[in-house]
C-alpha cells in the first residue's frame, strides 16, 4: 500500500507506560508521524520495565520496545517555562496530542486543552485516564489491575469458588488505548477539526463486556465465573486430549449432533440431561466428563483436523511461543524485525498492528527510538540553532 490513511498527520505523544503509548502505536502504524515527548533523563517509565534487566538499565526496556516502533523521541521538561513554550510551538503544527496523566496535571502545568487549543483551534486533544476527567473517582490512581478489579473483569474470570482472577495480560490498558485510537481516527475525519476526547479506561473496558453486562441489565442475571466454559452454550469450552487441551465450540444443535456422533457417543443424544441447549448447560460438568472419555484417546492435532472438517469449531490451546512460530502468523507478516535497532544489542522483533490494508500488513519504517534521539531534528525545525539547543540541554530543558 503506497499511502497509509493517516499519512501527513502529526501526533504529539505525551504518554507513558501502556494505554497511551499503545494508542499512539496504532496511529503510527496507520501512517501518522508520532513524536514522543519524554522527560529528560528518564523518559517513559516503560523504558525501565520488562523481563530483560540489561535493557531496563539501558532505558530500552522490553515494555517500551513493544509499542514504540515508528515513533520519534524528543526530550522536553514540561516543568520549565521554556519547555512549555517549546511544546506550544510544536502544537501549532500538530493535528493530535495524546496524554495519559492524571486528570488536572496538564492544567497545572499550564498546557491543558483550552490553552493548547488557543494555540491551534483544530487540535484534537485526547486524554486517557483510569476513570475519566470527572466523577468521584477522577483523582484515583489507576493501573491496569486496579481497573480490571473495579470493572468486574476479575469477578467473571477464573473458576467459580476460587476467588477473582486477573486476565493474563493488561487488557484494560490495551482496550483503553484502542478506544482512544478509534476516537482520534474518527475525530480526524470531522470538519471543522478540533475537539477534546476523554477516554476512561474503566468505561472502555466495560464497553467490551457488553454480553456479560447485558445479562445483568436486561435479563437480570449477574455475571459469574465460568472458568473455560462458555456460559451461553454447551458443549462449548476447554477439553482434555491426549497431549494437552483443545477448545470446542459446538454452539449449534447440528454441531452438537455431529460432535457426539463422531466420538461414537450417540447414546448421549438419548440422554434427557442433554436434549436441549439449556439441558446441556445445566449439566455441563457431567457432559464434559462424558466427552473427555473419548477425547483423551487422541491428540489435539487429530481432533482439530477431524472436528473442523465436520463443521464443529475446534482449536488448540497454544502457548505464546507456539502461536508466534506458527505459519498462520509467520506468513502474514505480523511480526516486524529490525536488524540494527539502536540501544538494543541484537536484532529486534516486535508485533505490528492487527490490521492489513490492500493485502499488506501495516508497517513502520523505524525501530523504537533511544531517549531524545530526535530532539535536535524536531526542535531545530522550529528554528532553534545548534547553540540554542546546547544551551537548553545544559540547563535541563531538553
Amino acid at each position: 500500500m503506497g499511502t497509509y490513511p493517516l499519512s501527513g498527520i502529526r501526533v504529539l505523544d505525551l504518554t507513558n507506560v501502556l494505554a497511551g503509548p499503545f494508542c499512539c502505536h496504532q496511529l503510527a502504524h496507520l501512517g501518522a508521524e508520532v513524536i514522543k515527548i519524554e522527560r529528560p533523563g528518564g523518559g517513559d517509565l516503560a523504558r525501565q520495565l520488562g523481563a530483560d534487566p540489561a535493557l531496563n538499565a539501558a532505558d530500552m526496556g522490553v515494555s517500551f520496545l513493544a509499542q514504540n516502533a515508528g515513533k520519534a523521541s524528543v526530550t522536553l521538561n514540561l516543568k520549565d517555562a521554556r519547555g512549555i513554550d517549546l511544546l506550544k510551538q510544536l502544537v501549532r503544527d500538530a493535528d493530535v496530542l495524546v496524554e495519559n496523566f492524571r486528570p488536572g496535571v496538564m492544567d497545572r502545568l499550564g498546557v491543558g486543552p483550552e490553552v493548547l487549543q488557543a494555540e491551534n483551534p483544530q487540535l484534537i486533544y485526547a486524554a486517557i485516564s483510569g476513570f475519566g476527567q470527572d466523577g468521584p473517582w477522577r483523582d484515583r490512581p489507576a493501573y491496569d489491575q486496579i481497573v480490571q478489579g473495579v470493572s468486574g473483569v476479575m469477578s467473571v474470570t477464573g473458576q467459580a469458588g476460587e476467588g477473582p482472577l486477573r486476565a493474563g495480560y493488561p487488557v484494560a490498558d490495551t482496550v483503553g488505548g484502542l478506544t482512544a485510537a478509534m476516537a482520534i481516527a474518527a475525530a480526524l475525519n470531522a470538519r471543522p477539526r478540533g475537539c477534546v476526547i476523554d477516554v476512561s479506561m474503566l468505561e472502555a473496558t466495560l464497553a467490551t463486556m457488553g454480553w456479560a453486562i447485558s445479562n445483568h441489565l436486561i435479563a437480570g442475571v449477574a455475571p459469574q465465573q465460568n472458568g473455560n466454559e462458555n456460559p451461553t452454550s454447551a458443549p462449548s469450552g476447554t477439553f482434555r486430549v491426549a497431549d494437552g487441551h483443545i477448545n470446542i465450540a459446538a454452539n449449534r444443535d447440528s454441531q452438537w449432533v455431529s460432535l457426539v456422533r463422531h466420538l461414537g457417543r450417540d447414546d448421549l443424544l438419548e440422554d434427557p440431561d442433554f436434549t436441549t441447549r439449556e439441558d446441556r448447560k445445566a449439566h455441563r460438568l457431567r457432559l464434559t466428563v462424558e466427552l473427555e472419555t473419548v477425547l483423551v484417546t487422541r491428540t489435539a492435532a487429530h481432533w482439530v483436523s477431524e472436528l473442523n472438517a465436520l463443521g464443529v469449531p475446534t482449536g488448540e490451546v497454544m502457548s505464546v511461543p507456539e502461536i508466534l512460530t506458527h505459519p498462520q502468523i509467520a506468513q502474514r507478516g505480523f511480526l516486524a524485525r529490525f536488524e540494527d535497532a539502536p540501544g538494543v544489542p541484537d536484532a529486534l522483533t516486535v508485533v505490528r498492528s492487527g490490521a492489513r490494508m490492500d493485502g499488506a500488513p501495516l508497517t513502520v519504517d523505524t525501530p523504537p527510538p533511544v531517549l531524545g534521539a530526535d530532539t535536535d531534528r524536531v526542535l531545530g525545525a522550529l528554528g532553534l540553532s545548534p547553540k540554542e539547543l546546547d544551551d537548553l540541554r545544559h540547563i535541563g530543558v531538553i
